[in-house]
């Protein structure tokens, strides 16, 4: 059976920073018959639940990886190793896994697709990705933005 990488919070589990999950039955819909990989970056690096909430500075995941923008939550703390971390560990799932599409969280600084908060806190957006998109993109792994209910 096909397996396709999951935003673990997609699936119902309680890892968003605010410590809520976000189901959606248009995700479960979209996953159909393939075999869902449930992943959070962000835990999976040992960042708690709830944590305060981040946002990329200075660009998106692709910068971010290529070190020219910075994560932090919205005191100023410097978050960039966990979600270089949190990404790595995403990309060794979905390998270990055979995943070769990520359905993602959308606007998250981790797990967006196409489009991200643009670092100032004031529900801003910006073209980009997330770190974790961005990194599986990379690597050959199709994300998609997860479908919206």
């Amino acid at each position: 059976m096909e397996s396709v990488l999951v935003s673990a919070c997609l699936q119902g589990v309680p890892c968003r920073f605010d410590g809520r999950g976000k189901a959606s039955g248009s995700v479960t819909a979209a996953i159909g018959d393939r075999r869902p990989v449930a992943f959070c970056p962000e835990v999976s690096a040992g960042l708690p639940t709830p944590r305060r909430p981040a946002e990329i500075v200075g660009g998106d995941g692709h910068d971010v990886l290529d070190g020219r923008a910075r994560v932090v939550d919205d005191t100023g703390h410097d978050v960039t190793d966990e979600f270089l971390d949190g990404a790595e560990r995403a990309l060794a799932a979905a390998r270990r896994t055979g995943c070769t599409e990520a359905l993602l969280m959308a606007r998250s600084p981790s797990c967006g697709r196409g489009t991200v908060y643009d670092g100032t806190f004031t529900g801003e957006l910006r073209e980009g990705d997330g770190v974790t998109a961005a990194l599986l993109e990379r690597n050959g792994i199709t994300v998609r933005p997860a479908p919206r209910d």
